[in-house]
């Protein structure tokens, strides 16, 4: 099923199917980022916000933090575990904002959610006009060039309606701007066997190509993939974590 309708049908499970993902690392480690190279500022936009754990631990740390994401289900729910947030639907290849922030993040390599070059570079124009000057944009991403077709990360989770089991893994054929992204989910209850599978259309982009995209709008940091530690990319790995100054 299409990607959207796939978190639309569990989007009660979302937060079940990242409860391996450390959100309080992530979150910490781009609050120091924005000390580092942002304007230190406090106003924060957080894109394909999902169900808002990241939007929830910026708030707790003083930020006036906001989301948007392409589904409505997900929003609802942030809304219930962000009360004092701002969310809305919009598409982050074509959003807009009331006034500018001083920090947007697109974290979980949502940014390869654009699914093609041309809608990447339109996410890459509508956040530098949603920055403030010397705003920061924060996300990580994987190189297209680095990806092993046999690599998948897995983990399980209880849950009162049955154990479930995810499973994701990079897709790259070697040519072209696109790339996927599998997904198998599977749920048990009482014996009984219910399995999603679904394969997302992302962008494909290696990093020199990324670089390029990012330097007309920002002044452009590469690091290491590494939440605990900020140290520059070593230009070997496949993931990192870009730290983009609006100039």
């Amino acid at each position: 099923m299409p990607g959207n309708a796939l978190y639309t049908d569990l989007s009660g499970y979302y937060d079940l199917m990242c409860a391996d993902i450390d959100y309080t690392a992530q979150s910490h480690c781009i609050h120091r980022l924005q000390q580092l190279f942002g304007n230190a500022g406090i106003r924060h936009l957080d894109l394909a916000c999902g169900t808002g754990p990241h939007v929830r631990h910026f708030i707790d740390a003083g930020f006036e933090s906001c989301g948007l994401d392409i589904n409505q289900p997900m929003l609802d729910r942030a809304a219930i575990r962000c009360p004092e947030a701002r969310f809305s639907l919009q598409d982050m290849c074509g959003f807009k904002v009331d006034q500018p922030v001083d920090l947007i993040t697109c974290f979980l390599y949502s940014i390869h959610y654009s699914a093609g070059l041309e809608r990447l570079k339109a996410c890459i124009a509508s956040v530098h006009g949603a920055l403030a000057a010397g705003g920061l944009f924060c996300f990580n991403a994987v190189d297209k060039e680095r990806i092993d077709n046999d690599s998948f990360v897995s983990h399980t989770a209880k849950h009162a309606d049955g154990l479930f089991s995810f499973s994701s893994g990079w897709s790259y054929s070697g040519n072209g701007e696109q790339q996927s992204l599998k997904l198998r989910i599977e749920k048990t209850t009482a014996g009984a066997r219910q399995v999603w599978h679904d394969e997302h259309r992302m962008v494909a982009v290696s990093f020199g190509e990324l670089i390029e995209l990012l330097r007309p709008y920002f002044e452009v940091h590469v690091l290491e993939h590494d939440y605990e530690r900020i140290i520059p990319w070593n230009k070997t790995t496949g993931n990192a974590i870009f730290a983009c100054v609006r100039v």
